[in-house]
């Protein structure tokens, strides 16, 4: 199979991850040529031996590093440039690549570790790096839904790793409610089963009638929530979770909420 055959199905993604790199499309794509342009001129500098998806991107990632990033576009957008372009502008370029990488297009971390052509811990390293950056932008009072103690206390300590400040800690539907009403946050984590008998799902869902605020659901019942219905939560751990996962949905929760243009004007 040609290069051109094997990254064909790649290049629609590897514009889209060229624009939210760059800040705009048409930057973006002016990479993304110089890309095609560079493989055409010496198809030798195609890596072999990894998925054609990863070596795509590596060699986007080595051509991007080797020229001036263009974000004079994106810097010139004023009130029109959106609270993404604005968090993503902010971030230092390793970690934004690989916070890029990981959340938007879906690699696994030793993929990301790959691309970017280093090893699995120092990738890891890099997207925590950016979820401690993107709390310091869009920084925010998070509630926690959870009745076992330890697990909202493993929690906790995660969100306040990250920067971010508990508000409180709710056992049941009623405690949740009650808290919001105490001091609104600005993100909830929930999970679904309750101390009480109560559902986690319907305390979110009376939250949501007063306020809109991005949830994570960590739960160990996700086909309570994954029916193929909508709609379904944007964001879902399941129990037993990793801490990094729990880190990696907080970040890219607020990064990505649109409401994140308030934090950051």
């Amino acid at each position: 199979m040609t290069i051109a055959a094997e990254i064909a199905p790649h290049l629609p993604y590897l514009r889209r991850f060229a624009r939210a790199l760059n800040g705009t499309q048409a930057g973006g794509d002016s990479y993304v040529v110089a890309t095609l342009e560079a493989l055409v001129a010496d198809p030798s500098t195609f890596p072999r031996g990894v998925p054609a998806r990863i070596a795509l991107y590596r060699i986007f990632l080595k051509l991007w590093s080797s020229m001036p990033v263009n974000m004079a576009a994106a810097r010139g957008g004023g009130a029109r440039q959106g609270a993404v372009e604005r968090n993503l502008e902010a971030l230092t370029p390793r970690p934004r690549q690989a916070f890029l990488l990981r959340t938007v297009e879906g690699f696994a971390l030793q993929d990301v570790a790959a691309v970017l052509d280093v090893d699995t811990e120092a990738a890891a390293a890099l997207v925590e790096q950016a979820g401690r950056e993107i709390a310091e932008q869009v920084a925010t009072d998070v509630l926690i839904i959870e009745d076992e103690p330890i697990i909202a206390l493993d929690i906790e300590t995660l969100v306040q790793e990250l920067g971010h400040s508990v508000t409180g800690i709710a056992r049941t539907h009623k405690e949740a409610v009650a808290l919001v009403k105490q001091k609104r946050p600005g993100l909830v984590l929930a999970d679904i089963q309750l101390a009480d008998g109560s559902s986690g799902l319907e305390a979110v869902a009376e939250i949501l009638e007063t306020i809109d605020l991005p949830v994570i659901f960590i739960t160990a019942y996700p086909e309570r929530l994954l029916t193929g219905d909508r709609p379904e939560p944007a964001f879902l751990i399941t129990k037993p979770f990793q801490p990094e996962a729990v880190k990696a949905a907080i970040s890219q929760a607020l990064f990505f909420d649109r409401r994140s243009e308030r934090k950051v004007a």
